[in-house]
């Protein structure tokens, strides 16, 4: 496994390699047209849930320095709820996005340091027992990939797609 440069990183690598590889199986065999679907129109589609994912990992990235731009920005910035007026990027747009981004935040991730970790970074929240730093953004974006992962796969199974299979690939470094 890749060593970051910050202990601090050593719980955030390995989460962020697993959801890389939970993004890629939970979408496995989705049609496009079933990723656009809404249950009793309160959901919110997959389609949305994948964008919010990559806003998480375009903003990551931009914390830690890349410049790097989500091309569906105005569609999922800030988790942005889902609008039905616009025409929502393809699954295959946005895996394409998710493989452009991915490695680049990975490799930042094992570049960072602690003093780029400890650097603040406002959020807005004002919670004493969170201190609104780059590396607590940073927990905040993996806990929601975490979050969306598990709506999707509760998706695919509304759909009536088989639960998600564990077949990790080994070879994907991000």
């Amino acid at each position: 496994m890749d060593k970051p440069k910050s202990q601090k990183l050593d719980i955030i690598i390995p989460a962020f390699r697993g959801h890389s590889q939970n993004f890629l199986m939970v979408l496995d065999g989705i049609s496009e047209e079933d990723a656009l679907k809404r249950i009793e129109g309160r959901t919110n589609h997959i389609i949305w849930m994948i964008g919010n994912f990559l806003d998480m990992r375009y903003a990551m990235g931009n914390v830690l320095g890349l410049e790097e731009k989500f091309e569906f920005r105005q569609c999922f910035s800030e988790g942005k709820a889902l609008d039905e007026s616009f025409k929502y990027p393809t699954l295959e747009q946005l895996k394409k996005s998710f493989h452009h981004i991915s490695p680049l935040v990975y490799n930042k991730l094992l570049e960072a340091t602690d003093e780029d970790l400890d650097k603040a970074f406002p959020m807005g929240m004002n919670i004493d027992f969170f201190p609104e730093n780059v590396l607590n953004f940073v927990g905040m974006c993996i806990g929601r990939e975490d979050y969306l992962s598990g709506q999707i796969g509760l998706m695919r199974r509304i759909l009536n797609y088989e639960g998600m299979k564990y077949n990790f690939d080994e070879e994907m470094k991000y």
